[in-house]
């Protein structure tokens, strides 16, 4: 699988000097020292400058986001700032301004802030997570967005596996059984969320992996945000769980003491937790399918599209549809 000869890479005149040039513009002096740092849809980067400081520089893929959408997520940044919550905020310019344009890239300034990852098998670093959820939770739930996306069964999973289908990323003879499981898997997904009832849907980190999240002697903080949208509040929970189920019932016991001292956590979410889980699986690989192009990916990525890619896949897929039987995980 390589990319359409025909198509331009996306960030293909995104060089030194362009990086550079934007933010010299913005108003800081850069001393040329420029790291790449590890982002695919984005592109992002250590720039150093002249005080000896440096700042990361986010480049938005284009086509990705409109500019009302980056900057209601760079709102909802500077909303969990004034409310004390640690979060890694966009900069302001002199006047007020968080979203730059430089030679058709658009960009943004963020301080620098270090850590390393959380380490969740500590008990009480889970607890802590849970407090600053339910803090995120608890001002997330104060208004809706109006230019993100939802988290929904239509947006990650129909219209991923139909994405897959209608490009032919599968081996043929894996076809068949991919769609006839991914439409088998969404009717149990859409059972879980009718057994979860009406939950409110509220503004979400959305994309909350150990990986955005940075660890200090001070504690936790986020550090992107740039997946956020409106879905159930279990979805920033969930991803913080590993190991087997008796394993993931007790870290959630203590994510969730932790969590409804900010926030009520409504146990009817707990039917969505699996299918939340196949929902991310199913849209990941849409993901990649859809950046293919992108040079970036299939270097980074290059078992994707192969055989045993598609029958791994399935085969997970599979386990899911025995987890999604499962009653629900208990605390």
């Amino acid at each position: 699988m390589t990319a359409r000869a025909d198509s331009k890479p996306v960030y293909a005149g995104l060089d030194p000097d362009t990086i550079l040039g934007a933010i010299d513009g913005v108003g800081f002096r850069t001393n040329g020292r420029l790291l790449a740092l590890n982002s695919y849809e984005n592109r992002v980067y250590q720039v150093g400058i002249d005080d000896e400081q440096f700042l990361i520089a986010k480049f938005y893929r284009p086509g990705r986001w409109s500019d009302a959408a980056i900057l209601e997520e760079h709102l909802f940044c500077r909303e969990l700032v004034e409310h004390q919550i640690p979060v890694v905020a966009p900069l302001q310019n002199p006047d007020g301004h968080t979203l730059h344009e430089f030679r058709g890239y658009r960009f943004s300034l963020y301080p620098r802030q270090g850590g390393r990852w959380p380490n969740l098998d500590k008990p009480e670093h889970l607890e802590w997570m849970g407090r600053l959820l339910g803090r995120l939770h608890s001002v997330g739930a104060l208004r809706v967005f109006q230019h993100r996306p939802s988290l929904s069964i239509e947006t990650f999973g129909v219209t991923s596996y139909q994405f897959l289908l209608e490009r032919a990323f599968l081996p043929h003879h894996l076809e068949l059984a991919y769609r006839s499981l991914a439409e088998d898997l969404l009717k149990q997904i859409r059972t879980c969320w009718e057994y979860a009832g009406k939950l409110q849907s509220i503004r979400l980190h959305g994309d909350c992996h150990p990986g955005n999240i940075l660890w200090t002697d001070d504690g936790p903080h986020f550090v992107d945000l740039d997946d956020c949208r409106m879905g159930p509040a279990i979805q920033d929970l969930w991803m913080l769980l590993s190991g087997e189920r008796h394993e993931m019932e007790e870290q959630l016991s203590r994510i969730v003491a932790g969590y409804a001292r900010f926030a009520d956590f409504k146990p009817a979410q707990l039917h969505l937790l699996e299918a939340l889980r196949t929902l991310r699986m199913l849209h990941y690989a849409a993901w990649l399918a859809r950046r293919w192009d992108d040079p970036a990916f299939p270097q980074a990525f290059p078992w994707f599209g192969s055989s045993r890619y598609w029958e791994n896949h399935i085969l997970s897929l599979r386990e899911q549809a025995a987890a999604l039987d499962e009653p629900p995980l208990s605390i």
